[in-house]
């Protein structure tokens, strides 16, 4: 734990001081874009990694969360913080329902039931036009404001976004290292076994699902109150495959490969424009590699090298002793 903290610190020095280097608002917005994509995909790792489900459903509630905040501050002129809230507590809500009777499905079933849920709410979101203006999108949502600071730039979006990274990684630790972390790793690993502990593992599941829609919830409402326009596309299908190889090839097993999977997958299509018609094509291959070759994904790499290097030293210091 007091490693993870460690990492937690320098990373939030790099971060806040990064801005000194880079003066370029589309740097700023790739970094932007890392941030919020690393949200999800850190309720994503949780899900996965530590308690061993899988949906491939987040982007829709990565999409709700986007929705119900512009719903709130265009409809009914809600504070737009307080309809980042109110969204939250909805998404949440909503992936509480229906993990119900989702999770108790296992395997290629629960992922069928999770794609079938995201494709319901991408459906939503195009046909109530009278709510969410359909497929031409929803416009006008208002910038977030806090103290008379109106974040309308990238450079100050840039320090939001990562704050609300960093708050919900201080969460995401703190969960992992809990009772309640422990119980997730033994449902991973083996429900029966698990349950026969006394662990609640049903119960269990739908809240850490349930927590998992929360986390892409405010992403979500970052992204709408960033671009301050929206449209069902960005909340489809592929967005939820993306979604899930950003978790898997960072590495579902550890926190920190939420920040390295978003950070890859937001960065990559940037070096991919000339393979702009076979992009998902390259993310295939690369998906395959990494599950072949680092099946723990690039924390597990990363894990690996440092541990390498620190037995290094330690047997250059007994050898020089």
């Amino acid at each position: 734990m007091k490693r993870d903290w460690t990492i937690w610190f320098a990373l939030g020095v790099v971060i806040f001081l990064l801005p000194i280097f880079i003066d370029s608002p589309y740097y700023y917005s790739v970094f932007i874009f890392i941030a919020i994509n690393g949200m999800v995909v850190l309720g994503l790792t949780l899900l996965m990694g530590y308690a061993g489900q899988i949906s491939l459903g987040h982007a829709g509630f990565f999409g709700l969360g986007a929705y119900l905040s512009a719903i709130f501050t265009v409809h009914f002129h809600i504070n737009p913080w307080l309809a980042m809230f109110f969204a939250f507590l909805g998404t949440t809500a909503v992936g509480f329902i229906l993990g119900f009777p989702t999770l108790r499905l296992h395997g290629h079933y629960l992922a069928m039931a999770t794609l079938g849920l995201g494709i319901i709410l991408q459906i939503i979101f195009k046909e109530e036009v009278e709510i969410t203006g359909g497929p031409s999108g929803m416009g006008g949502i208002p910038y977030l404001k806090l103290l008379g600071w109106e974040f309308s730039n990238d450079h100050r979006y840039y320090y939001l976004c990562w704050i609300f990274m960093f708050v919900l990684l201080a969460l995401s630790i703190n969960l992992i290292h809990s009772r309640t972390g422990r119980a997730m790793r033994a449902i991973s690993q083996n429900q029966i076994a698990a349950s026969t502990l006394g662990i609640p593992v049903n119960w269990l599941k739908i809240l850490i699902f349930a927590l998992s829609a929360g986390y892409a919830s405010l992403a979500g409402s970052l992204y709408a109150h960033y671009f301050t326009f929206i449209n069902p596309s960005p909340f489809g299908f592929m967005a939820s495959v993306k979604l899930v190889a950003m978790t898997v090839i960072g590495g579902s097993l550890s926190i920190w490969g939420a920040l390295l999977g978003a950070g890859l997958f937001t960065a990559l299509p940037e070096f991919l424009t000339v393979f702009e018609d076979y992009e998902m094509l390259v993310y295939g291959l690369i998906l395959i590699l990494v599950m072949i070759f680092a099946p723990q994904g690039l924390a597990g790499i990363s894990r690996d090298f440092f541990q390498k290097l620190i037995r290094g030293r330690k047997r250059q210091n007994a050898q020089a002793g």
